[in-house]
C-alpha cells in the first residue's frame, strides 16, 4: 500500500525537479541541437559511401542509422511511454523555433496558420516528398527535408509569437502524429481546477502568482490530457494546481475522445498513418508496384511516348544518384506518388466504411461517435509506423551481417499487442454509447474487420511479398 501512496508524490516531485532545473533542460536541448546539426550537415558534404563502407567507419551510414534506425522509431515509442517529453526536452527544431522567437517581430498568429488541417496536410506532403527524394538513403535529401523544416521553424519563430513555439503548435509535420500517440501515455500534467480557482484569492504558496511561459501555447487552466502538452515541466506547481500525475493509458482516448473528436484527427489516422505512411513503406517491397510500372512503361514505349522514361529530373525533385545506380525516371517518381496516394485512398476509405458500420451498430449515425471510435486505432497506427521505420533499422543491420532471426517474431508480437490494445480501447469507447452487450459486440465485429485490414498491409510487406 505504501508504494501506491508514494508513487504519485514521486512523480509530481519529478515534475517539480524539471521546473526547478529548466536551465539544465535548455542545456540538454542545445547539445541535441549541435548533434542534430552535425548529423544533417556534415554527411551532406561528404562523398557517398562505397561498397566497403560500414556503420562503424563511415559517418554517412552512421548518421543514417542514427536518424532512421534509432532516432525516429524510438521518438515515436517515447510518445506512447513518456508523452511529448521529446518535444519539450530534446527536440532541436522546437528549441531553435523558440530561441528565434525571442528576437523576432512578435506578429499575431494569422488565421490561415490556425487551420485545423495542417497536421494532416504537412504530414502527407513531408512523407510523400521524402519518398520522392529517398530521404532514408541519402544525406542531401536529409538536409533538404529535415534542415528545410528546421529553417522554416526558425523563420516562423522570427515572425510570429514571442518566446513561443508557433511552428510546433500549428505547422510541424509530426505535431499531429505526436499529439495522437501522446494520448496513450501513462501520465500527464493534471490541472486541479479547484486549486486554480483558490489561487485567485490565496496566490501561489501564499505569495503572488508568478506568470510562466507556455511555449507550445497550451491554455493551462483548461488543459486536459497530454496531446498538446510538451512535458517540459515549466508549469509544474503553477498556482499550486498543476502536477505530473499517473493515469490509465486508456483514459484520454476513452474519456476525452468525444471532446477531442474532429475530422482532421480522423483523416490523419485513417488516411495518414494508416494510408500515406503504409504506401510510403510499401512501394519498395510491393510486387504490384513493379508490375504496374512495367505495364505503364510498356504502354508508353508502344505508343512512342518516351519522355516519361528520361532520368533528367534534379535530385531535389526525384532521386538522382547515378554513381549509386539509383536514378528515378519521371515515370518512377510519378508512380511513387500515385502508388502512395492510391494506397491511402484504398486503405483509408476501407477503414472509414468499416468504422462507419461499427458506429451505426451503436445507434443512429453520429460523426462525433465515428471520430471517437477512430481514435481506438491509434495503437495499431503507431505500431505500424514504428515497424515501417524499424525496417530501415533492420536493413542496415542486415547489411552488416547481423543475425535477425528474431525480427519476424518481434514484429508479430508488436502487432499482436497493438491489436489487443486497439480492441480494448474500442470496447471501452463503445461503452460510452451503449450498455447493450449485443450492440457493442456487433460494433466490435466491424472494428475487428478494420484491424484485419490494417494487419493485411503489414502481412503483405513483411511476409506476403517477401515470400515470393
Amino acid at each position: 500500500m505504501s508504494t501506491v501512496m508514494t508513487r504519485p508524490g514521486r512523480l509530481a516531485a519529478a515534475g517539480q525537479w524539471m521546473q526547478r532545473h529548466g536551465t539544465v533542460i535548455r542545456g540538454i536541448q542545445w547539445v541535441v541541437v549541435a548533434l542534430y546539426a552535425f548529423l544533417i550537415i556534415v554527411p551532406a558534404v561528404m562523398p557517398l559511401p562505397d561498397d566497403t563502407a560500414h556503420l562503424w567507419n563511415n559517418l554517412t551510414l552512421a548518421a543514417q542509422f542514427v536518424f532512421w534506425g534509432i532516432w525516429w522509431p524510438f521518438v515515436l515509442l517515447s510518445m506512447v511511454m513518456l508523452g511529448r517529453v521529446w518535444c519539450g526536452v530534446l527536440c532541436p527544431e522546437g528549441a531553435l523555433a523558440e530561441f528565434a522567437s525571442k528576437f523576432g517581430r512578435g506578429w499575431a498568429i494569422p488565421r490561415w496558420m490556425r487551420w485545423g488541417g495542417w497536421p494532416f496536410v504537412a504530414f502527407g506532403i513531408t512523407t510523400i516528398y521524402g519518398q520522392m527524394v529517398s530521404v532514408y538513403q541519402y544525406p542531401k535529401a536529409v538536409l533538404l527535408v529535415l534542415g528545410g523544416s528546421t529553417f522554416a521553424a526558425m523563420i516562423i519563430g522570427l515572425l510570429y509569437g514571442r518566446e513561443k513555439r508557433v511552428w510546433c503548435k500549428y505547422l510541424c509535420p509530426v505535431n499531429g502524429v505526436f499529439s495522437l500517440l501522446a494520448r496513450l501515455a501513462p501520465f500527464h500534467y493534471k490541472v486541479d481546477e479547484d486549486a486554480w480557482r483558490r489561487s485567485y484569492k490565496n496566490g501561489e504558496h501564499g505569495h503572488r502568482v508568478i506568470p510562466i511561459n507556455c511555449a507550445p501555447l497550451v491554455p493551462l487552466r483548461n488543459m486536459k490530457g497530454a496531446s498538446d502538452c510538451h512535458m517540459c515541466g515549466r508549469c509544474s506547481g503553477h498556482r499550486d494546481a498543476i502536477a505530473l500525475t499517473w493515469r490509465a493509458p486508456s483514459s484520454e482516448v476513452v474519456q476525452l475522445g468525444d471532446k477531442q473528436a474532429n475530422p482532421w484527427d480522423t483523416a490523419l489516422i485513417l488516411y495518414g498513418l494508416l494510408g500515406i505512411a503504409i504506401g510510403a513503406f510499401h512501394w519498395t517491397a510491393s510486387r504490384w508496384f513493379i508490375d504496374l510500372k512495367m505495364f505503364f512503361a510498356t504502354w508508353l514505349v508502344d505508343h512512342d511516348i518516351t519522355w516519361p522514361l528520361d532520368t533528367n529530373a534534379p535530385w531535389f525533385l526525384f532521386t538522382h544518384y547515378p554513381e549509386q545506380n539509383d536514378v528515378f525516371s519521371w515515370l518512377d517518381g510519378t508512380m511513387v506518388i500515385g502508388y502512395i496516394l492510391a494506397t491511402a485512398l484504398v486503405y483509408g476509405t476501407a477503414l472509414l466504411l468499416l468504422l462507419t458500420g461499427a458506429t451505426r451498430m451503436l445507434g443512429r449515425f453520429s460523426a462525433v461517435r465515428l471520430h471517437h471510435l477512430t481514435q481506438a486505432l491509434i495503437p495499431i497506427a503507431g505500431a505500424g509506423v514504428f515497424l515501417g521505420l524499424s525496417a530501415t533499422t533492420l536493413s542496415l543491420l542486415r547489411a552488416e551481417h547481423v543475425s535477425l532471426w528474431w525480427a519476424s517474431d518481434l514484429r508479430i508480437t508488436i502487432l499482436a499487442i497493438a491489436n489487443l490494445w486497439s480492441a480494448r480501447l474500442a470496447w471501452l469507447v463503445t461503452r460510452r454509447y451503449s450498455e447493450r452487450f449485443v450492440q457493442r459486440g456487433l460494433a466490435m465485429l466491424w472494428f475487428a474487420a478494420a484491424l484485419a485490414v490494417v494487419d493485411s498491409a503489414w502481412w503483405l510487406m513483411f511476409w506476403g511479398w517477401a515470400s515470393k
